[in-house]
C-alpha cells in the first residue's frame, strides 16, 4: 500500500489535476459560450458558434462532476467547509448553469427571434458566471474564509454572502473569467472561418492581454497580504484532527514556498508564457498552438494559487486554527489509495476517449453546413 503521507501529496496533485482539466475542457465551452452574443452577429454565426462546441459540450461536464466528486471523496472537511460557507454563491452557479442544456437543446427548436435571443443571453449567463464565481472563491481562499470548526468537528460558517465580493476576490473573478474566455476564442478561431474567426482571434487578444494585466496585480496583490503559517511542531502523520495545531497570520507568508523552493516560481512564469505565447500564435494564425497555449497559462495560473498557500487548502479567517491543510483534511489512507487506482485507470481512458471524440469531430463548422443541417444543428 502506498505511504499515507505520499498520497495525501499525491491527491494534492490530483485534485488540481481535475480542476485544471476542468478548465481546458469545459472552460472552452464557457468561453465560447460567453463569446455567444458578441461574437455572432447573426443567428445563423450564432448556431455556428454553438455547433463549434455542440458535440462535446456535455461530455467535458464530466471534469465539473469528477472534481467535484474528488473534494468530496478526498478531502470531506473542505467540501463540508467550502460548499457550506459558498453555498448561496454555489446556488448562484447552479441556476446559471440550468441555462446551458435547455439554451442548447431548445434555443434553435423556435423561429421566433425573441425566443433565441433569450436563449442566447442564458447560455451567456450559464457560461460567464460560473466562471467568474469560481475565481471569486478561489479569491477568497487565498484570502482566507471565515470558518471555524467545533469540538465535534462541524463547521461553522460567520461570513456573508456578499462579502464574498470583495475587490481581490472579485480581481480573481476576472482573471477566471477572461482566461476561459481567451481559451473559448481560441477554440472557436480553430473550428470557424471568415468574420467568426477574425472576431474570435480579435476577442482571443483582448480577453488575454486583461487575463495577464489581472494575473499580475493579482500577484502584486498576494504580496501584500497577510498569509498563514503553521507554528506548531506537529507530525503530519498524527495531525488527523485539522485542531491539533497552530496557525497565525504573517505578512508575505503566501510566498516563502517561493523562496524556500525557487524552481517553483516557474509555476507562475507559465501562467505569464502561456499567454504571451497565445498573443504571438494568433498573430501568427496559428489557432492550435494558441489554443495549446491558453491551456499552459491555466496550467500556471491555476496551480499558481495552489502552490502560493501550500499546505493550505482551505485557510480560515477568523480562526486560523482550523485551517484545512493537505495534511489533516483528508479522508482515510484505503479510501484514497482505491481512488487512486480507480483515478490511475479511469483518468487514462477519459482522456484517450475524448481525444477520439475531437479527431472525429474535427473540422471548421460554417454557415453553409448549418443552413444544409438545419434540423439536425443545435
Amino acid at each position: 500500500m502506498i505511504d499515507y503521507e505520499v498520497l495525501k501529496l499525491i491527491w494534492w496533485l490530483l485534485v488540481g489535476v481535475l480542476l485544471l482539466g476542468f478548465a481546458i475542457m469545459d472552460g472552452h465551452d464557457m468561453g465560447v459560450g460567453t463569446l455567444l452574443p458578441f461574437v455572432g452577429k447573426s443567428d445563423d454565426e450564432r448556431r455556428v458558434i454553438l455547433n463549434s462546441v455542440g458535440p462535446h459540450w456535455e461530455g467535458n461536464q464530466v471534469w465539473f462532476i469528477t472534481a467535484g466528486g474528488a473534494i468530496f471523496a478526498a478531502w470531506p472537511l473542505v467540501y463540508a467547509a467550502a460548499f457550506s460557507g459558498f453555498y448561496f454563491a454555489m446556488l448562484a452557479v447552479l441556476w446559471a448553469l440550468f441555462f446551458r442544456p435547455v439554451g442548447f437543446d431548445y434555443r434553435s427548436k423556435v423561429a421566433d427571434p425573441r425566443w433565441r435571443s433569450f436563449w442566447d443571453w442564458g447560455i451567456f449567463a450559464g457560461s460567464a458566471v460560473p466562471a467568474l464565481v469560481f475565481g471569486v472563491a478561489f479569491g477568497n481562499v487565498i484570502q482566507g474564509v471565515p470558518f471555524h470548526f467545533s469540538e465535534i468537528m462541524m463547521p461553522y460558517y460567520t461570513g456573508s454572502f456578499w462579502a464574498l465580493f470583495n475587490p481581490f476576490a472579485l480581481l480573481c473573478g476576472g482573471v477566471s473569467l477572461t482566461m476561459l474566455v481567451a481559451h473559448g476564442a481560441n477554440y472557436l478561431a480553430i473550428r470557424t472561418e471568415g468574420p467568426i474567426q477574425q472576431r474570435a482571434r480579435k476577442a482571443s487578444v483582448i480577453f488575454t492581454v486583461l487575463m495577464l494585466a489581472g494575473f499580475a496585480l493579482g500577484g502584486v496583490m498576494v504580496a501584500g497580504m497577510p498569509g498563514y503559517v503553521i507554528t506548531s511542531v506537529v507530525d503530519p502523520a498524527a495531525a488527523q484532527s485539522p485542531l491539533a495545531k497552530t496557525v497565525i497570520q504573517q505578512s508575505g507568508a503566501w510566498l516563502a514556498n517561493y523562496q524556500a523552493y525557487p524552481l517553483t516560481l516557474a509555476v507562475p512564469l507559465l501562467g505569464f508564457a502561456g499567454g504571451l505565447l497565445s498573443l504571438l500564435c494568433i498573430a501568427g494564425r496559428r489557432d492550435g498552438l494558441a489554443f495549446i497555449s491558453t491551456a499552459i497559462a491555466e496550467l500556471g495560473i491555476i496551480f499558481t494559487a495552489g502552490v502560493s498557500i501550500f499546505p493550505f487548502v482551505l485557510p480560515s479567517s477568523s480562526q486560523p486554527g482550523s485551517s484545512l491543510t493537505v495534511w489533516d483534511c483528508v479522508s482515510s489512507q484505503r479510501t484514497l489509495g482505491i481512488m487512486f487506482w480507480v483515478a490511475l485507470i479511469m483518468t487514462p481512458i477519459i482522456i484517450v476517449y475524448t481525444s477520439w471524440a475531437y479527431r472525429v469531430m474535427r473540422g471548421k463548422v460554417t454557415v453553409e453546413h448549418i443552413r444544409a443541417t438545419d434540423r439536425a444543428s443545435y
